[in-house]
């Protein structure tokens, strides 16, 4: 009985407890809704506990998971808001999916300009040599005066 009060006051450090006491500790950490710093300090008295309960459910083999732990509504709604929605695989894929096509189609526009491009040129080019007449507009020339 007097050890029980001993623990409950705080007065010892964390490697001092027996592995009974930290199979108790983390019993009462997964039935009850304390946070692990609540607990922390209601044995050993310290405000901090760096991760040495989460150790512990290691070492002695307790389930690390959140689904093993008891929570009120209002507790997972603050847990899911802070979840952010994961993105799956298909939905970046079809993403990037989409993406490749447009540059794909881009590309192809791109060549059918410069085709046509080239086309006109040479269309020009035939038709100035054919009818003898400039028709393009030379460079460096004023406009007329009338």
């Amino acid at each position: 009985m007097e050890q029980t009060s001993k623990v409950i006051l705080g007065l010892r450090g964390s490697k001092s407890f027996t592995i009974s006491e930290r199979h108790r500790i983390i019993q009462e950490l997964l039935s009850s809704r304390c946070k692990k710093v609540e607990i922390w300090k209601k044995y050993t008295g310290k405000d901090e506990e760096h991760g040495i309960l989460l150790k512990w459910m290691r070492q002695l083999g307790y389930s690390t998971e959140l689904s093993t732990r008891r929570f009120t509504f209002g507790e997972n709604i603050s847990l899911m808001a802070q979840k952010q929605p994961p993105t799956t695989k298909t939905e970046e894929s079809f993403e990037i999916l989409q993406l490749k096509k447009r540059i794909y189609e881009l590309e192809n526009q791109l060549k059918d300009a410069e085709m046509k491009a080239i086309a006109f040129s040479t269309m020009v080019d035939i038709a100035e040599k054919e009818f003898k007449i400039p028709i393009r507009k030379k460079l460096n020339t004023k406009p007329l005066k009338k």
